[in-house]
């Protein structure tokens, strides 16, 4: 899942999320017994927009399972962008059914102006203190879970000069070659890599980077460059989009999963370096409270966060974590080196949601090409 932007100039995942504010938890908490109970007695949970190979999702549900055995998870359409999480709220508002999400992962544009809109309610976790307070709403109507930067994931059977910058992208040998991750006018992670592309070809300036950002990708798909298929692992193995614009933490973790067929390369781009941080709410209509706010126990507790950790992601308690010394030592040195983070720059909220109007009403006016996604 920002607008003004903080340039993270430290070294380490640990000190740049200090920068943001980071606060320090004394110990683990657990939900409570009445909470606990309240679910059970609900016996439901509905999850939208978590795919199993985001952040290594599928192992926090899993755990998730094992845990609370008694509720039953349905899962909606796990590929949904940001956009798509929240109209689901809005049509869904009088269904009591497991049409209505219980809760939503978005970018954290879509934070405020959801509680805004009065589609979230507010619940504060048991770890709420170790939550940077940069990274969420005061009254608990927000909060973020994790980050990452956006980097090119490439095929490097296919690819042999590998791209190290947003403008090597235009070069007329990655042909057929470039897509985002999905579509622009709805995905969070697409609209920030249309404005980090901006970012890049503006040199840095944010105030320009969403115009610039639709005239790069304009260009890019009147070159035949851009394909308008939303990329991931299956089509980057396949051939159909062999550098993929996604989160680091996606790239990563398709790398490992793909195991050298095809080879994956990771580059986080010299320029123009984004850093996305993705927030947790709890839908105002939500059929079941009670078992949304113990989903949100569970992802803001050790092992969901060092789960979410190990698929790369950076989960919002990481300093609190190693400030505890609960990160294992393997798990810390799988993480990307440091000096990728040292430039990322974090948009505010309302840099962010300046750059998502622009981009997301702009996009089929100046790009004038719709990207399929599944």
């Amino acid at each position: 899942m920002k607008r003004n932007w903080l340039e993270q100039s430290a070294l380490g995942s640990a000190a740049a999320l200090a920068l943001l504010g980071l606060t320090w938890s004394a110990a683990q908490a657990e939900p409570s017994a009445e909470l606990i109970e309240a679910a059970k007695k609900e016996g439901e949970l509905t999850i939208i927009a978590v795919p199993h190979d985001w952040c290594l999702y599928g192992e926090v549900i899993e755990d998730f399972k094992a845990k609370y055995g008694f509720l039953k998870l349905n899962e909606l359409n796990p590929d949904a962008g940001s956009g798509d999480e929240i109209e689901a709220i809005k049509a869904n508002k009088g269904n009591t059914g497991p049409q209505a999400p219980d809760v939503i992962d978005v970018g954290l544009s879509f934070g405020p102006s959801a509680k805004k809109d009065g589609l979230i309610q507010p619940y504060k976790v048991s770890t709420w203190d170790s939550i940077p307070d940069s990274q969420k709403d005061a009254e608990g109507y927000w909060y973020g879970d994790y980050y990452g930067v956006l980097a090119f994931e490439v095929n490097k059977d296919m690819i042999k000069n590998i791209p190290t910058d947003w403008s090597d992208l235009q070069k007329p040998e990655y042909k057929g070659q470039v897509a985002l991750d999905g579509d622009p006018r709805v995905s969070n992670e697409s609209i920030q890599a249309v404005f980090a592309s901006g970012l890049s070809s503006t040199g840095g300036d944010i105030d320009k980077a969403a115009d610039a950002g639709l005239q790069f990708f304009k260009k890019l798909n009147e070159s035949g460059n851009f394909v308008p298929i939303g990329g991931g692992a299956s089509t980057l193995a396949q051939g159909t989009t062999p550098i993929v614009i996604r989160w680091d933490y996606l790239a990563l973790g398709d790398r490992d999963t793909l195991g050298g067929n095809p080879d994956v390369a990771v580059v986080v781009p010299k320029t123009g370096i984004v850093a996305g941080v993705y927030v947790q709410a709890i839908s105002a209509y939500a059929p079941h409270p009670n078992a949304a706010k113990l989903w949100m126990e569970h992802l803001y507790s050790d092992a969901a966060q060092l789960t979410w950790l190990k698929g790369y992601c950076h989960p919002a308690r990481f300093d609190d974590l190693v400030k505890r010394g609960v990160v294992p030592a393997e798990l810390m040195a799988k993480l990307p080196p440091a000096e990728n983070y040292a430039k990322a720059l974090f948009p505010t909220l309302e840099q962010q949601g300046k750059g998502k109007e622009i981009i997301t009403k702009q996009w089929d006016s100046v790009v004038g090409v719709n990207v399929q996604t599944n």
